[in-house]
């Protein structure tokens, strides 16, 4: 039975709780959410995403789908979430391509640092200089001095212009002061088919990617672009200790929102993605890849700023490579 005291208690009490489910209400998504991947099925960051998105289905309460919208060098699935609405439910996973279109690319769609705000890093991806085993080069320095010996005349594989491993052969030629001939195909996995059978003699793939056709003697592992060596090639020196010191291009996937998107959801995501990611699991998925899982907590500001600096840092590279605005 109410009582006058309960009737008078009640309404303390849902005032008490109302700002607890107010602020519940204000840093979550509103509705189901879905990552779009801008590149397609079976890739690393396909996989680790769907490994992420059950995760953070039950932390938001949400239902969290993916969705693959490959093409323009992730430009189609960036530009989808640049025009979504800024409700926390459209978010986009990218390759570090997204940070190097806007030098590369005559006519953007969107304005990167306008139109998306990041939210979570979440994996980086290292990349590992590989050759043809005919290739008389067993170690970064052989290669370095057979490109200078035949300057432009040593073909690399590349999956265009804007991708991280054209990136990193761009940087690797900068700095060692080599030139090589590029050869672009329909993806990485062609390119690395043709290195096996020796119609290039050059790539950077994909760590995880490639390490089976290192282990079997397809391909000659010679360094990787990370500072630091990756854990699914422990025996490959970083090409910065190798003889390019200073040498870093690494690829990485930073999970954005629309520009205009609430900063308590986008702070909600931001813990709610980190978490994940560093979860033992989803780790122990991104070393299988031959990813490397990112370690610290960066806060949404932080990530923009990483972003900015990126685009910066590869923008001067295409311009110095004489291909800004090619594509």
């Amino acid at each position: 039975m109410l009582t006058r005291r309960s009737l008078l208690i009640a309404p303390m009490l849902a005032g008490a709780c109302a700002p607890s489910f107010m602020a519940r209400a204000e840093d979550n998504p509103s509705g189901p959410v879905t990552i779009i991947v801008s590149f397609p099925p079976g890739g690393s960051i396909d996989v680790v995403m769907r490994a992420v998105a059950p995760k953070l289905q039950e932390r938001l309460g949400q239902s969290v789908v993916i969705e693959n919208r490959a093409g323009a060098g992730g430009n189609i699935a960036a530009a989808a979430v640049a025009r979504a609405a800024p409700d926390g439910r459209t978010l986009l996973a990218p390759a570090s391509s997204l940070a190097a279109n806007p030098a590369l690319v005559k006519d953007m769609p969107f304005d990167t640092l306008k139109d998306l705000q990041a939210v979570a890093l979440v994996f980086r991806t290292p990349l590992a200089l590989v050759v043809n085993p005919n290739v008389p080069a067993k170690s970064v320095k052989e290669l370095i001095a057979l490109l200078k010996q035949k300057p432009g005349g040593i073909n690399f594989g590349h999956s265009g212009a804007g991708a991280a491993i054209f990136l990193a052969a761009e940087l690797f030629q900068t700095m060692t002061g080599t030139k090589m001939n590029g050869v672009a195909y329909r993806g990485a996995p062609p390119a690395l088919n043709d290195v096996i059978a020796g119609h290039i003699s050059v790539m950077f793939a994909d760590a995880g990617s490639v390490s089976g056709a290192i282990t079997a003697g397809k391909v000659r592992a010679l360094g990787v672009s990370s500072t630091m060596r990756v854990p699914a090639l422990p025996d490959i020196p970083t090409i910065a200790e190798a003889g390019v010191p200073g040498f870093d291009a690494v690829g990485w996937t930073l999970i954005c929102a629309p520009a205009a998107t609430p900063k308590p959801i986008v702070a909600r995501l931001n813990k709610e993605i980190t978490e994940i990611a560093q979860s033992p699991d989803v780790r122990a998925l991104m070393i299988r890849l031959g990813t490397i899982p990112v370690a610290e907590k960066s806060s949404p500001a932080e990530l923009q700023k990483f972003l900015a600096s990126e685009m910066d840092r590869w923008g001067r590279l295409i311009e110095k490579a004489g291909l800004a605005k090619s594509q």
